[in-house]
């Protein structure tokens, strides 16, 4: 079959033939339908040589969506011809974490050499993948793949990252959205579904200002060194109540940390290299400060429960697995809509 792989060090991935996976007790192979690309693959592929610990040549795709082909011996819960999404953080399934549900916070997959699908053992861009174990697969019923694939990363994380901050998003507050863009622009949508809080979007290309109001923001600003001014001009100088950072940078870490209110929260989600010193002389008082790792498998339900109602949807251009490379190209060059999506 054929297959997406980063193959060298600091080298574009390319496609090249593989075996046909066989599945093993408890596993089960997907015909893949969808897998999606993420900047976190722009990120591992442009780890130095030293600080590269996920194998070579890998398989890429973390975000995939499937049909059941095949069960491996004793699999069960799910049946041959299922439509279903990959959950993508596995875990040990024993850990406190993992029996909530919340294997994205594994206290033992580290240590027992667990990694996700496309971050350590073959993933989803290929005609083929091994899901390890069915409790790792959502149903997805009739909705289209290639829609919805993006939500098992790009939408639970943010999902994630808001469900956290619910209780401090009443009618009346305010949330501001770093980053615009493939993550960005599900969490707007996210955040009018399940709040009724004001959206503050940032993004330093008009472009995404533009998708941003299109997709629910009540305001979308240029993300400069005036933005944290403005926020606090849009809500009578008190600031923002939750602030989303989806870039992850020392610039947008600023903004955030000058932006938000007293007692409000700052979720740092993008993966920018920024780091926020919190503390009584540099964040306002009882400002809450939390990074955040992808989301938890019943999160996922609920996420694509929203696309399945229309209230979630994601911006997408399809690229075949030949042009897969070129969309990771153009990724890096900040030049996708929305989310990339490989259909094998």
């Amino acid at each position: 079959m054929r297959a997406l792989q980063y193959r060298a060090i600091g080298k574009p991935p390319e496609v090249v033939e593989v075996p046909k996976p066989v599945p093993g007790p408890g596993q089960v192979l997907l015909e893949v339908t969808a897998a999606g690309i993420c900047h976190s693959d722009l990120f591992i592929m442009g780890l130095p040589e030293d600080h590269y610990v996920y194998g070579l040549p890998l398989t890429l795709g973390h975000e995939g969506a499937g049909v059941v082909a095949e069960l491996g011996p004793g699999a069960a819960g799910v049946e041959v011809g299922d439509a279903v999404a990959v959950y993508g953080p596995w875990g040990c399934g024993r850990c406190d974490a993992c029996l909530r549900g919340a294997e994205n916070y594994c206290t033992r997959a580290a240590a027992a050499g667990i990694m996700p699908p496309g971050l350590g053992v073959p993933g989803a861009m290929a005609e083929l993948m091994i899901v390890d174990d069915p409790r790792h697969l959502v149903p997805i019923g009739g909705l289209d793949p290639v829609e919805i694939v993006a939500l098992t990363d790009a939408g639970l994380t943010p999902y994630h990252a808001i469900s956290g901050e619910l209780s401090h998003l009443a009618p009346g507050s305010t949330a501001v959205v770093i980053g615009a863009g493939g993550l960005g622009h599900l969490a707007i949508q996210i955040l009018r579904a399940l709040s009724a809080c004001q959206v503050i979007a940032l993004d330093v290309h008009q472009e995404k200002l533009d998708m941003a109001v299109k997709v629910g923001a009540h305001e979308a600003l240029h993300s400069d060194a005036d933005a944290a001014h403005k926020v606090r001009h849009l809500t009578g100088e008190v600031g923002a109540d939750v602030v989303l950072d989806f870039v992850g940078s020392s610039a947008t870490l600023e903004t955030a940390r000058t932006c938000v209110r007293i007692d409000g929260s700052i979720v740092i989600v993008g993966i920018g290299g920024g780091v926020l010193p919190a503390g009584f002389f540099s964040t306002p008082f009882g400002v809450r400060v939390r990074n955040t790792y992808w989301g938890t498998r019943p999160e996922l339900e609920e996420i694509i429960a929203l696309a399945r109602t229309g209230q979630v949807s994601v911006e997408t251009e399809r690229f075949s697995l030949d042009e897969a490379s070129e969309a990771y190209r153009r990724l890096g060059e900040d030049d996708i809509r929305g989310r990339a999506v490989v259909v094998p």
